[in-house]
Formats: structure tokens, sequence, C-alpha cells
């Protein structure tokens, strides 16, 4: 068993899966399904964007 589900209920998933989206869609569902997570894991993996924008300079006093 894995994680509580029996060979029989993962086929019939399967099946059922296979009934609904037909055989030629589910290499393009697999394909975006797979993207989706490595694009997850880069995001988490990359650092956070870093502010480059020049803050304003402010005027001291006696100048104009």
């Amino acid at each position: 068993m894995i994680g509580g589900f029996g060979i029989w209920e993962l086929l019939i998933i399967l099946l059922i899966v296979l009934v609904i989206f037909g055989a030629k869609k589910l290499p393009e569902i697999g394909g975006g399904i797979g993207q989706a997570i490595s694009n997850f894991k880069r995001a988490t993996n990359e650092p956070e964007e870093i502010d480059v924008t020049p803050k304003k300079e402010e005027k001291k006093d006696g100048e104009a």
C-alpha cells in the first residue's frame, strides 16, 4: 500500500483520469505539472530581489 491506497484504487483512479482527459492529453498535463513544480522550486531557491533604485538626495541648508 502506498499512503493508504492499494493497487486497485490507484488503477481505478488512473482509469478515470484516462477516460476524462484522453490518452493524447495526458502527456501535456504531465509536462505542465512538471514545469510548474520546477518553476516553484526555482522560485523558492532564488534570493529575494534587491531594490537598487537611487534614493532622492535631500537639500542641505544654504543650498538653492
